[in-house]
């Protein structure tokens, strides 16, 4: 509901600016620069008809600030550059509650300090956001963990975990301590010689894998990735092949006193959560 309402104000908005800023002389290349955009994106949003929001006062509210905005961005020119954005949203339910967000973003690189705190965070919400019925069958023996960090890492010292992994207890999924900088060695390892061949990947999860009577089933983990168009590899003991450029998935069957685990890996977090999820799904 949010996401769609939103997602057709941008465009509404993108599309009057566009147009607007073209027949001011700008070419489609400085638009799409000052809108964040691509030329190409540009060129298809001047060509559409706008973008219907349903509610003629809607559409009035959008037209109207996005012929001020073109206005105020003409008048200080192509090369002048954001530095500081404030965004204010405020979204109105029955009941009479209100959520109301009021921030602002500056495009800023984090300090080191502040990327650290910023990745503790960012692990706390993903683990926040597993589902709980979705994972209960597929804890690993030895507790769930979620590792993640900065890319360029090499270390296990930069790869924030959770001590003591993530448990179930009671129904609901429970990690006693707060996640830190290295807090697993193993789960650390397999990410950094993940991450040292596909750059992409900078965060980790391990899971239980499908099992048959003959042990991993192997053949229903590779329909899955088919499915979903991820990359599977087999990582014994954690061992990590060099022969791939991108991974999503590494498998690692086990062997006698070493349980096997499931490794699904991620850009980010929380993108590592929704992942996962599919994953389960497909399984």
């Amino acid at each position: 509901m949010l996401g769609e309402v939103g997602d057709k104000w941008l465009s509404r908005l993108h599309q009057n600016v566009a147009k607007d800023l073209r027949t001011k002389g700008w070419s489609q290349t400085e638009i799409a620069d000052t809108l964040g955009s691509t030329q190409s994106t540009i060129s298809r949003q001047m060509q559409k008809p706008p973008t219907s929001l349903g509610a003629s006062a809607d559409e009035a509210t959008i037209d109207g600030w996005g012929h001020e905005l073109s206005l105020a961005l003409n008048s200080m020119g192509p090369e002048s550059r954001v530095i500081r954005q404030r965004l204010v949203v405020e979204f109105q339910f029955t009941g009479n509650n209100t959520i109301r967000y009021d921030k602002t973003l500056t495009g800023m690189d984090l300090e080191e300090g502040q990327e650290q705190r910023a990745l503790l965070r960012r692990l706390e919400w993903a683990a926040g956001r597993l589902n709980v019925r979705r994972i209960e069958h597929s804890i690993p023996a030895v507790g769930l963990n979620i590792a993640s960090c900065s890319k360029g890492a090499t270390t296990s010292s930069e790869v924030a975990a959770f001590p003591g992994r993530i448990t179930l207890v009671d129904g609901a999924l429970r990690h006693h301590e707060t996640p830190s900088f290295g807090s697993s060695n193993h789960l650390a390892s397999v990410l950094l010689k993940t991450h040292s061949l596909d750059e992409s990947k900078v965060s980790i999860i391990n899971i239980r894998p499908p099992l048959n009577s003959d042990g991993v089933d192997i053949e229903r983990v590779k329909k899955a990735c088919k499915q979903l168009g991820y990359n599977f590899s087999l990582a014994p003991k954690g061992s990590v092949s060099g022969k791939e450029s991108r991974i999503d998935i590494l498998l690692d069957i086990g062997d006698f006193g070493w349980e096997p685990t499931m490794y699904v890996l991620a850009h980010n977090p929380l993108d590592l959560i929704d992942r996962t999820h599919q994953v389960l799904s497909a399984l």
